[in-house]
């Protein structure tokens, strides 16, 4: 934990860590660092906690989209007229669940292969966001996670969701 902290980003607006020692900066977790120990930095309560009743300000997440025929937009990048029920894409998000099996790395490559969100692109990369800029029940989940957890389902008006806080 030696050196980092947290700051904020003049141009972006968003935390970053920094390590006083070796001059490093990352817009992600320092490897090696528990969530109990980010959250011991020096600038984490400043930073990454303390928003309205106790919620960070704002989260960074990432998520896998299954759309299914009642969603609000049945239709994505890879297939024009989605026909699945919302049980089977359930069943599709669960057994994506069991292949990542908490991986990060395998998360954002079933995310880029699979996901009906244009965010396939990044790995499934949301970037930061705000409150009231998602919908609720995603919004509710993503702020209930600690950074490196990945949610059960989460069901919404685009589909159902995996979501993984990253910041």
């Amino acid at each position: 934990m030696s050196g980092w902290e947290v700051r904020m980003s003049g141009s972006r607006g968003v935390p970053y860590f920094f390590n006083q020692q070796t001059k490093q900066s990352s817009w992600e977790i320092p490897a090696g660092l528990t969530q109990e120990q980010v959250q011991a930095l020096p600038g984490a309560a400043d930073y990454l906690g303390g928003g309205a009743g106790g919620r960070p300000a704002q989260v960074r997440a990432s998520h896998l989209l299954v759309k299914h025929s009642g969603s609000r937009r049945p239709s994505s990048w890879k297939e024009p007229k989605i026909t699945r029920s919302k049980e089977d894409a359930i069943a599709i998000l669960k057994e994506y669940n069991d292949e990542i099996n908490g991986s990060a790395s395998k998360f954002a490559e079933l995310a880029q292969i699979h996901s009906d969100c244009s965010s396939h692109d990044h790995g499934g990369d949301l970037g930061w966001f705000k409150p009231g800029q998602m919908q609720k029940p995603f919004e509710d989940t993503a702020y209930s996670l600690q950074v490196g957890q990945i949610s059960d389902v989460v069901s919404s008006d685009s589909g159902v969701h995996l979501i993984m806080r990253t910041g």
